[in-house]
């Protein structure tokens, strides 16, 4: 028994002397290691081999501290695509965004990501407290930059997003570029000198004007455009007159069926088709008040309703070369008594370029007065003629409301004042018009599209 007992006690001290030598204490070289840096020794078989962590900014799947270092610039600096799908994420921070927040738009074919800051930047570049106006809808992400690194996409520091008609610099603001003059609020003042043949020019006449103005497209069978005017209004002050017309009301349309289809048969048979693009343009309440000499003429249009011929037309149906004719109710205030008014004009209205800053008008308008009482110092039938050519051009923005120069040149001839003798009379008219409210036009391009 004594003989056993000791040999066990033998087995257990050898053992616990082998457990400690298995665990070398702190700092001792392992096995396989060299305790000298320049000694490279060979690991046994059964030991992975050790590989040296990447850096942090671009360890897979790890924590990305740096955002600096995964940046790849490109110039010019790219811009975040309005029309396509955008995620709002938090990235790292970095000197110039420490908040962090992006937008980002990530391409799965090219594994590259738009970053752009959620705020605006000031002039040195650094992030303000000023959020982007302008922006399309974003998705908030989950996604983090340790992800989309282990995933292979690289961050392309890019300009966020802006709507058609506008545009966005590095900084982050926004801009309009493009500007649809058919669709606004305006008020303007031009100097509006006259002469009537015969009689000096008169250089102290100015003109103020006044008008809303909207337009929108409808009709599923054929392409239609709507216009509607309120309030259009054109004051002179020097040799008064008074032009003032409530609501106008006017469309145009591209038919899709022709009226005549014309077939030749020299050679080969072709087919032509021809139109009759036909609209409608209503008026009503229209004042005019007119001071000439020692005579002065009150007109008020309760109605008018004329039938409209597209000459031709731009395939928006915004631009348009057209005849007019029809007839008007009128009253004659000064003289107390209603009066039919046939007219026929030929007009047309062109924006000259794709952002709406080049306008060009002119008209030439046939009226004659009928089913009147005769009147002292005039003719029974009294007749008008009108010609006009304006142009209006974008000189720039304020708060994104544009500011333009309007010059045109009119001209008339009537025979309706009493006393007044009929001549022509030719004004030129020069000034600044501001439209406080004058959208993107329906046409135009991203930004990133130019």
């Amino acid at each position: 028994m004594i003989i056993q007992a000791v040999a066990l006690s033998w087995t257990l001290l050898l053992s616990q002397v082998e457990g400690q030598e298995s665990a070398p204490p702190p700092g001792t070289p392992q096995e396989g290691v060299s305790s000298d840096p320049g000694t490279t020794q060979q690991q046994p078989t059964d030991t992975p081999a050790q590989k040296p962590s990447p850096a942090p900014s671009a360890q897979p799947g790890g924590p990305v501290s740096d955002l600096t270092g995964l940046l790849t610039p490109e110039e010019p600096r790219p811009s975040l695509r309005y029309d396509q799908p955008i995620l709002c994420t938090r990235l790292p921070s970095t000197q110039q965004v420490p908040s962090g927040e992006y937008r980002m738009q990530c391409d799965p074919v090219t594994r590259r990501c738009l970053i752009a800051p959620a705020h605006e930047l000031d002039s040195s570049g650094e992030e303000t407290d000023r959020p982007l106006l302008r922006t399309s809808y974003c998705d908030r992400s989950e996604v983090s930059a340790e992800t989309r690194v282990q995933e292979g996409y690289r961050f392309v520091p890019a300009i966020a997003e802006s709507p058609p008609g506008w545009y966005r610099d590095e900084q982050g603001r926004v801009m309009q570029f493009n500007f649809d003059l058919h669709r606004r609020i305006y008020l303007g003042g031009a100097w509006a000198p006259l002469l009537r043949h015969g009689n000096d020019v008169v250089t102290d006449r100015v003109r103020v004007d006044f008008g809303i103005r909207t337009e929108f497209p409808g009709g599923e069978e054929d392409h239609r455009l709507h216009r509607l005017t309120f309030l259009d209004t054109e004051v002179y002050l020097g040799q008064s007159s008074l032009d003032f017309t409530l609501v106008r009301y006017d469309f145009n349309v591209e038919r899709k069926v022709p009226l005549f289809r014309i077939t030749t048969f020299f050679g080969k048979p072709r087919r032509y088709d021809f139109g009759l693009n036909l609209g409608a343009w209503v008026e009503a309440l229209h004042q005019e008040s007119i001071e000439r000499e020692d005579s002065e003429l009150s007109v008020l249009t309760w109605a008018a309703v004329h039938g409209t011929l597209d000459l031709w037309h731009s395939e928006d149906l915004v631009s348009f070369v057209r005849l007019r004719a029809g007839p008007s109710i009128e009253r004659d205030r000064t003289h107390g008594m209603n009066t039919l008014v046939p007219t026929a004009a030929l007009e047309g209205d062109l924006t000259l370029d794709t952002d709406g800053f080049h306008h060009l008008l002119f008209s030439a308008e046939a009226e004659q007065v009928l089913l009147g009482d005769r009147v002292e110092g005039r003719p029974l039938r009294p007749e008008r003629l009108r010609v006009r050519a304006g142009y209006e051009l974008i000189l720039l923005a304020i708060n994104d409301q544009p500011v333009s120069l309007v010059v045109d040149g009119r001209g008339t001839w009537r025979s309706d004042i009493p006393r007044v003798a009929a001549k022509w009379e030719w004004s030129g008219n020069a000034g600044l018009r501001v439209s406080l409210w004058a959208p993107a036009r329906r046409s135009a391009p991203l930004a990133s599209a130019r």
